[in-house]
């Protein structure tokens, strides 16, 4: 049975079908097939080389695939670039957090406003009492409200993470990849992120991809674990740690 026919295209958000990559021989990607339901948060795990950075860059359009097709709202979005895919409505936050260090939170979220930004507009266009409202409920929502002043420099590794979040929230976008938004973090703010994210998939759907187990646990979600550019298994975080291939490749390292 194929992915499409498992699948309710209605209700998914994000779906590929027998998506391969070649790099040089090396396949990074091997017929992969994935779908992300509407609302849904998903979690990726898998070793170094497993086709985790491959598939976030064929889903958001800086990589074409050799074969298979991507849909997003049923649109196939390989032959579309990366910025026609994010206007689409997929967002995407790296490992380093790349903010506006010399400017305040407050001032990075508003860059970020999703916003008509021609030549013209640009000089005339100011900011509104809704996108003000808008930028305040994203600072409590990212836990940066009273460092709304602060320069994104001044912040700290976890908070910058944090910032970016809220920098994608700003463009509203349906789908947000997130890769590995906790390498680096405190206990504490691992902690916070977790809780960050799961009121974040309340409103949209979410990718995390992410190494640390303790954090997938927390975020309670089905886990995609890839193995070799393809899915090797699927299911709760108990079942995938359980999953004697899942410990053979990945876990048990």
């Amino acid at each position: 049975m194929t992915a499409v026919a498992k699948h309710n295209i209605a209700e998914t958000l994000l779906f590929l079908e027998g998506v391969s990559v070649s790099f040089d021989g090396f396949k990074a990607l091997n017929s992969l097939d994935l779908a992300v339901g509407r609302g849904e948060m998903r979690a990726i795990i898998g070793p170094n080389g497993a086709g985790k950075t491959t598939m976030m860059d064929v889903i958001t359009g800086k990589t074409r695939p050799d074969e298979g097709r991507v849909l997003f709202n049923n649109i196939d979005v390989t032959r579309l670039d990366e910025a026609a895919i994010a206007n689409l409505g997929i967002g995407r936050k790296f490992q380093k957090p790349t903010v506006f260090e010399n400017h305040t939170v407050w001032d990075n979220l508003e860059l970020a406003l999703k916003a008509n930004r021609s030549p013209w507009t640009s000089l005339v266009w100011k900011l509104k009492d809704d996108d003000k409202a808008r930028i305040v409920e994203t600072l409590e929502r990212i836990s940066l409200k009273p460092a709304f002043a602060t320069l994104a420099g001044n912040l700290s590794h976890g908070q910058k993470q944090w910032l970016e979040i809220g920098m994608l929230l700003m463009q509203e976008p349906d789908l947000l990849l997130v890769d590995e938004p906790v390498a680096g973090m405190t206990d504490a703010e691992t902690e916070k992120t977790a809780t960050m994210l799961r009121d974040i998939a309340q409103t949209h759907s979410v990718v995390v991809v992410e190494h640390d187990m303790t954090f997938i646990r927390a975020l309670n979600v089905r886990v995609t674990v890839l193995h070799e550019g393809a899915v090797l298994a699927e299911g709760s975080v108990d079942a995938v740690q359980n999953n004697q291939r899942v410990i053979d490749v990945y876990l048990g390292r």
